[in-house]
């Protein structure tokens, strides 16, 4: 394991969003049985300038986004030079950046989330041809001020019904001053479902959960986020899995079936992981964590992943992987209909935990901040 300061973790990197801790189990609910972990291996496969999310491409690829702005290709060659570069458009400060990456289906179309100079979030297409961007195509589907350089989400993805899903944060500071997360007539604290193609800029679905409501945005699938670091589809439920950064005790993972009707309301600012965040007061419609664990030595910000649904690793099957930005483990979590029935460390370390990928064939990759990218391997 990788041995570094809380403070060294964390001061002048990209998330300065509290500590937490080694999974345990809530105040109210008994701990996940702990069992024998797959026997796994990390392989460094390549190095980059600050990764920060990866995903799988045309012709068995997997584009790696670096924060500063730049998209490079990694294939059996290693990682090539960059086929975008959007450096002089955003800045890094704060946790902004070049933040998500995503492919529609038949890789016709690429987007990308990013902050600009301004700190507006900002969703952008690319038409493809073949394997190839075609610059001249660029077009904004979607922007959001941020009135905070943190929490901005920034993921992007397309869920299993071919609808684009973007993850943002409740605009930032600490303790959602605006109390975004419970509101419905602002897009942050959310987890927005639009169609890009169906309109312009963009289409929101008519069986969204609050398509067509005066008092709510209709581009809102869930809310009473803080700050959705990685969400992902498992590719054979469709389920939805989402790691919510945490205020000052408590990080969450929550859980959405593939039959989801949308409109989950996850209890920030009211609720912390399954406890109530100072004063709030639980929202009768709380849709509590599937997983949450407390501050304590390393841990502070939780990096979601994806169930593994890979061929290399047939003890891994099933289970969902993820980490924590300062403690760098990767964990993996056993489930059944929405309930976590075990917890393994599969010993070993990723470094400052940013993102996980999932590649082509579905096997798993690790990014680390600093640089390194790493495949999970049986060992």
């Amino acid at each position: 394991m990788k041995v570094r300061t809380r403070s060294s973790a964390i001061i002048g990197t990209l998330f300065l969003v509290g500590s937490l801790a080694f999974a345990t189990a809530s105040a109210d609910e008994p701990a996940a049985p702990r069992e024998a972990a797959a026997e796994v291996a990390l392989s460094e496969v390549a190095t980059a300038e600050s990764p920060s999310a990866g995903v799988a491409g045309p012709g068995e690829t997997v584009w790696i986004t670096e924060r500063a702005g730049r998209i490079r290709v990694l294939d059996d060659k290693g990682l090539g030079e960059p086929v975008l570069d959007i450096s002089d458009e955003t800045t890094v400060d704060g946790e902004r950046g070049l933040l998500g990456i995503a492919f529609d289906k038949d890789f016709a179309h690429l987007y990308i989330m990013f902050t600009d100079k301004e700190g507006t979030s900002t969703l952008d297409e690319f038409a493809m041809e073949g394997s190839e961007i075609k610059p001249d195509t660029r077009r904004t589907v979607l922007t959001q001020e941020q009135p905070y350089a943190n929490h901005n989400g920034g993921q992007i993805a397309f869920g299993p019904d071919g609808m684009l899903y973007v993850a943002l944060g409740d605009g930032g500071s600490g303790g959602d001053p605006h109390g975004n997360g419970q509101k419905l007539d602002t897009l942050l604290g959310k987890m927005l479902r639009i169609d890009p193609s169906g309109g312009d800029p963009y289409a929101i679905p008519e069986d969204n959960p609050f398509a067509g409501d005066a008092n709510a945005r209709g581009e809102i699938w869930a809310y009473g986020l803080r700050n959705p670091w990685r969400f992902s589809f498992d590719a054979e439920t469709g389920d939805m899995l989402i790691g919510d950064v945490g205020q000052s005790a408590w990080e969450e993972i929550d859980w959405a079936p593939g039959d989801s009707k949308g409109g989950e309301n996850y209890g920030w600012s009211e609720m912390e992981g399954n406890h109530v965040f100072r004063d709030g007061t639980e929202p009768e419609n709380h849709v509590p964590p599937v997983h949450e664990y407390g501050r304590d030595d390393l841990a502070c910000s939780v990096t979601g992943g994806y169930v593994y649904r890979g061929e290399k690793i047939a003890d891994l099957k099933g289970q969902y992987l993820f980490s924590d930005y300062c403690d760098g483990t990767v964990r993996a979590l056993k489930m059944e209909n929405g309930k976590v029935t075990g917890e393994t460390d599969l010993g070993v370390n990723g470094g400052e935990v940013v993102s996980f990928a999932e590649g082509p064939d579905r096997e798993l990759y690790v990014l680390d901040i600093g640089g390194t990218i790493s495949r999970i391997d049986p060992a």
